[in-house]
Parts: C-alpha cells; sequence; structure tokens
C-alpha cells in the first residue's frame, strides 16, 4: 500500500489510506491493536470511503480479505468506482 500511495502522490492524487496494523491475536502481545481498535478502525475506513473519489483496492497476488471485501461492498453501495491493482 505505501508504494501505491507514494506512487499516487507524485502523481498528485490526494490519497486518503487505511490504517493499517497488526491485530495482537495475529501477532502476539505488544503495541499491536485490540479487538475494539479494529472495529473502530473499520468504521474510519468507511467514512474515508466516503471522503473518497474512488477506491483503488491494493490487491497483491489477486488477494482480498475480509475487512476489504466489506469495503470493497460498501464503495459499490455508495456509488464509488473501485479499480484493483493485480487481478482478481
Amino acid at each position: 500500500m505505501s508504494a501505491a500511495n507514494r506512487d499516487l502522490t507524485f502523481e498528485g492524487v490526494i490519497v486518503v489510506a487505511p490504517g493499517v496494523f497488526p491485530r495482537a491475536e495475529e501477532h502476539g502481545a505488544g503495541k499491536l491493536i485490540s479487538e475494539e481498535q479494529k472495529t473502530a478502525l473499520d468504521a474510519l475506513h468507511l467514512r474515508k470511503i466516503d471522503l473518497a473519489d474512488r477506491v483503488l483496492v491494493v490487491n497483491p497476488g489477486g488477494y482480498i480479505g475480509e475487512s476489504t471485501s466489506r469495503e470493497i461492498a460498501y464503495a459499490h453501495a455508495t456509488g464509488k468506482p473501485v479499480s484493483f491493482t493485480d487481478p482478481l
């Protein structure tokens, strides 16, 4: 995502990127986010889609995770164009 953010930014595009942080249950304890924080981030990502003109999904190898699938559905429901970095 950071490479796409960088490239688009240098093309003059305003990038509203999601916050991406590992969850505690995926990587153990420490400074990782809790389930409550994950829920808040999921809602925040939808608000960012509201602000966007379009959505670019960074999906290396065609992979789409559960949260991203939900965000794609939301973007479609709100009429936002969705494109992908890799074929599905």
